[in-house]
């Protein structure tokens, strides 16, 4: 009796031990099985943008192809709303989020970061008639002034603290916020670099930029669901490697310090 309840015992474990082994190699291994990684992306210049012919480019698309292919597969991508990317990636539907997510303690809860990839900031966009007569930020901070923000960006937790007395009015997209933003339905909009700086080259007469500086910066990681350590090991040892031979850093600057994919674009 004794004998089987301790065999018993054994084969339990070796059965949890391997079904738990199973879980947390299963999205390295299945990436290099099927040849193809999954990559959830959202829109947002100069992140990842979409031609008028369906064709990704931008910041992370460049990101995830050399990803790919220093890994010897291929990226396939998906594009998500922005707050429904935390979603897809616990639901499985894709292996990595690549649109530079900010760090949070609030988003590291949900899911692993891997280390810094790239790094970013949000800056104050306003719309020039309308803040006229606004002159400081706390000036800013009164309920009769409209924010517009991306819903569940680091942007809508900012302006909540730093304009808590100000009127939020939430968008889908960072598009439809630029949008609202040059037709004057509302009087500013933080959004992450170069989203404002470049609104502000397109709309000159309309747009202005107030600050000098970013409100605050911040570091982006990819994301990969709670558990995957094999997956995010090796994410960490390909942002370190890239890192080190300067590609991330070249590519970021092609994207956010110049205007060369603009006009190699038209």
């Amino acid at each position: 009796m004794k004998y089987k309840l301790a065999r018993f015992i054994q084969l339990s474990v070796a059965f949890l031990m391997l079904s738990v082994t199973n879980v947390y190699a299963d999205t390295l291994d299945n990436i290099l099985k099927s040849g193809t990684v999954k990559v959830g992306v959202s829109l947002f210049t100069p992140w990842t943008l979409q031609d008028s012919s369906k064709q990704l480019s931008g910041f992370e698309i460049d990101v995830a192809n050399k990803l790919a292919q220093d890994m010897g597969v291929e990226a396939k991508y998906s594009i998500y709303e922005w707050d429904m990317l935390l979603d897809a990636l616990e639901k499985g539907e894709i292996d990595v989020i690549a649109g530079g997510m900010s760090i949070t303690p609030a988003r590291a809860l949900k899911v692993n970061f891997s280390l810094p990839y790239a790094e970013s900031g949000l800056s104050l966009i306003a719309h020039s008639a309308k803040t006229k007569n606004i002159n400081s930020l706390e000036k800013a901070n009164q309920p009769e002034v409209n924010f517009a923000i991306v819903e569940g960006t680091v942007a809508h937790d900012l302006v909540s603290s730093l304009f808590s007395n100000a009127t939020l009015k939430q968008y889908k997209t960072p598009e439809a916020a630029a949008e609202a933003l040059v037709a004057g339905a509302v009087h500013a909009l933080v959004a992450s670099s170069p989203q404002p700086e470049l609104l502000a080259l397109e709309h000159p007469q309309t747009l202005d930029l107030p600050l000098d500086k970013p409100l605050v910066t911040y570091k982006a990681g990819l994301a990969v669901q709670k558990g995957q350590q094999e997956w995010l090991n090796f994410l960490n040892a390909w942002v370190t490697a890239r890192s080190a031979d300067k590609w991330l850093s070249a590519t970021h600057d092609y994207w956010f310090e110049s205007l060369e994919w603009r006009t190699e674009s038209n």
